[in-house]
């Protein structure tokens, strides 16, 4: 107890990529490109949403609440990241360590139901379209749209208070870039079975539920649209599925190939890869993934810019 009350007091030591020692510095100007272009693209689509009123659609209000999340989740782990690599001070606080676990577990949770959320949507706009204004309405947008954080949130409360009433009493060097489950149970010299047994238990049935529900609804959407006789319509319909599915494919992917498995199999080099791929690529082609082809979002960022510019000139 008195070794686990000191550590608690003085806290974790992140390794982050210590094995890079020659590479900290390029590490830093990488990470920081990256992760201000994540803020830049995601604040981008959330303000022209925001500001252009035809694209107060559900579809589209999904998707702020998605660059939402994934502004939120980098913030979580990336500046921390950056301020390792740019003082080397790898020190973090047993609460900052939870915190950091509580908030990212959160915010990564809310993307899977979200994602299902918008599949619900495009299932909803394609197998029943002249039912999407009542299905769709407001109130039940707010519902799809808070649901997701209220379960995120209350799961998340179960697996942090577990995680933070083990011992830490063997080492204080986690190795990764943040506070994330494995490398925690890792580290504790309690009996973990049962908190890694209810931390998979749990994240399965939500990585499963989503993807099921998620599965389902595309089962249904690619039925309807091979039912479409015209090529020009099935087009059109897969066309407004696309990016959610390329944002799906990515986002299942690497959660289930870091999570979805047991604790004896963690891989450092491998955890660390597969977590920069969710935290940092995914974040950062979602905004471009939506937008690239999407003619709407597109003319709205014109209008949105003339806009500017005429008041420029009007100040000027």
């Amino acid at each position: 107890m008195k070794l686990e009350s000191q550590l608690n007091e003085s806290g974790f030591l992140i390794q982050g990529f210590s094995e890079f020692s020659q590479l900290q510095t390029t590490l830093f100007i990488l990470f920081l490109i990256i992760y201000l272009i994540i803020l830049l693209g995601n604040l981008s689509v959330f303000a022209v949403i925001s500001l252009t009123p035809h694209l107060q659609t559900p579809m589209y209000i999904f998707l702020m609440n998605l660059s939402f999340i994934d502004i939120s989740y980098s913030s979580t782990t990336l500046p921390k990241l950056l301020h390792i690599l740019y003082s080397q001070n790898k020190h973090i606080s047993f609460v900052g360590c939870m915190t950091q676990l509580y908030f990212f577990a959160t915010f990564a949770s809310t993307e899977f139901m979200t994602l299902t959320s918008m599949g619900y949507d495009r299932y909803v706009a394609i197998c029943h379209p002249l039912h999407y204004a009542l299905r769709m309405s407001h109130r039940h947008c707010m519902y799809l749209i808070s649901a997701p954080w209220i379960i995120a949130f209350v799961n998340s409360t179960g697996h942090t208070v577990l995680i933070s009433k083990l011992s830490f009493c063997a080492s204080r060097l986690i190795n990764h870039f943040f506070c994330d489950v494995t490398p925690l149970l890792k580290l504790s010299c309690s009996d973990t079975f049962y908190v890694e047994l209810l931390t998979y238990i749990l994240g399965t049935l939500m990585t499963f539920n989503s993807f099921l529900l998620t599965s389902v609804s595309y089962i249904f959407i690619i039925s309807t649209v091979l039912n479409i006789h015209s090529s020009e319509g099935q087009q059109k319909a897969f066309s407004t599925c696309t990016s959610h599915i390329t944002c799906v494919v990515l986002f299942y992917g690497t959660i289930i190939c870091l999570y979805m498995r047991p604790t004896s199999n963690y891989s450092p080099s491998r955890d660390k890869f597969f977590a920069l791929l969710y935290i940092a690529m995914i974040p950062l082609l979602n905004p471009i993934i939506y937008t690239l082809k999407n003619n709407e979002f597109q003319y709205a960022i014109k209008t949105l810019s003339r806009r500017v510019i005429y008041f420029h000139r009007i100040i000027i």
